[in-house]
């Protein structure tokens, strides 16, 4: 080929060939996002197969697919019972074994019911207050104004007394001498009718202690006078020859009640 020939191809070469559309920073660019996007892709595609893997290890694990109907419904779970709120705590207790009742941190002696008119144990309410009443006294057969009266009452509608034992104050600590209703001294009895207000719940615990029974039959009691008879000196129910017997009053056990 001769050197005009060469000449004359380069030249319509050149004549023909087309100059690039974009500079040489744009075509470095394009360079950059293609490389990122392949990087995105291949992070996504790792990414999915993780998730693959993850997915058919827990299908591994869990063969029965998660069936609901093998699994125990939340009404056959064992629950806790519904804990039952405990009683406040009583205003005052009476315990009839040691003839005591307590209240605001002091002990009072009582004479409570004799073996033949327990008194009833249980949880009472305090409905009235009476600065007198007329209670059933010891053999319960005649009646007797009694002072500084606490009534009782509960929840069964059962009824009860706390009040002055003016017949016999020895009898209050150590022995038991009333029909079921609770006897204090005179000044115990005010003292705690100022302290129990209407509302306040005491608590009578334990079972009376039995004393040594008196012998009421007509030979044993002869020359003498029970409560409500007639003769000479008066006995009482739970008392003993030992104990010492009040004298007999004709005149009622409370002379004169304060006012309130």
């Amino acid at each position: 080929m001769s050197d005009e020939l060469a000449s004359g191809l380069r030249e319509l070469a050149q004549d023909a060939e087309t100059p690039p559309s974009v500079s040489g920073a744009e075509i470095r660019l394009r360079a950059v996002r293609r490389r990122r996007r392949r990087f995105r892709w291949t992070a996504v595609t790792v990414a999915g197969a993780c998730a693959a893997a993850s997915l058919a290890l827990v299908v591994a694990l869990n063969p029965t697919g998660g069936d609901r109907e093998n699994r125990p419904s939340p009404a056959a779970s064992p629950t806790a019972p519904p804990s039952t709120p405990s009683p406040a705590a009583p205003d005052a207790t009476v315990d009839l074994s040691r003839r005591m009742l307590t209240v605001a941190g002091r002990e009072l002696p009582i004479s409570s019911g004799s073996v033949r008119y327990p008194t009833v144990g249980g949880r009472m309410m305090v409905v009235s207050k009476d600065s007198v009443k007329a209670l059933s006294m010891f053999a319960g057969k005649y009646m007797e104004k009694v002072a500084w009266v606490i009534g009782l009452r509960a929840a069964d509608g059962t009824t009860n007394f706390v009040g002055t034992l003016t017949g016999d104050e020895k009898a209050p600590g150590n022995y038991d001498v009333t029909t079921g209703w609770i006897g204090l001294r005179r000044a115990d009895a005010v003292w705690l009718y100022k302290q129990l207000e209407p509302g306040a719940v005491i608590e009578i615990r334990g079972a009376t202690t039995p004393t040594p029974a008196v012998d009421l039959s007509p030979s044993a009691t002869e020359g003498t006078v029970l409560p409500g008879g007639t003769g000479g000196a008066t006995t009482y129910p739970g008392r003993t020859a030992d104990t010492p017997v009040p004298s007999a009053s004709t005149a009622p056990s409370v002379g004169a009640v304060p006012a309130g």
